[in-house]
């Protein structure tokens, strides 16, 4: 059964690309009674507010229309920030050599929160070297996955 998420992915991915942005992630969080839905998006240009805005009403109109979401929530649109979180195989590819922070669904190596540096990606499992050890992680095992912006 496919996840909320992905569901929304599959939804909302053409109208989003159609406005010129890149749809990054979604994130559904469900919080009782009521729910938020996060929408990154990402442009080479950058993202302003404006993007988020006019991707907003875009977006909305869409859920509006196909109402995949039962609950009430609140619809969030952002850019994936400097802490991007990490959806899919290719984007955690894109920053092997970067600093990392996973959560997992099941524990490896003892622990569900690791941090370290994105080694290696082959197909949907990532290899992540904490404190000069690799862990081999499956992908679907991440709950959620971002970069630990460097300043």
């Amino acid at each position: 059964m496919a996840t909320i998420e992905s569901r929304l992915v599959e939804m909302l991915t053409v109208p989003v690309e159609a406005l010129g942005f890149e749809l990054w992630g979604i994130e559904f969080v469900h919080a009782g009674r009521h729910s938020i839905v996060r929408v990154f998006i990402d442009s080479e240009k950058g993202i302003f507010i404006e993007d988020c805005a006019e991707t907003s009403r875009q977006v909305s109109a869409v859920l509006d229309v196909e109402d995949p979401i039962t609950t009430e929530y609140t619809l969030e649109v952002s850019s994936p920030g400097v802490d991007r979180p990490l959806f899919t195989a290719a984007q955690y590819q894109a920053y092997i050599g970067e600093d990392a922070k996973v959560q997992l669904t099941m524990p490896v190596a003892g622990s569900r929160n690791l941090k370290g540096v994105i080694s290696k990606v082959e197909g949907q499992i990532l290899t992540l070297n904490v404190d000069g050890k690799d862990l081999i992680i499956a992908l679907d095992n991440i709950r959620k996955g971002n970069i630990i912006a460097k300043f």
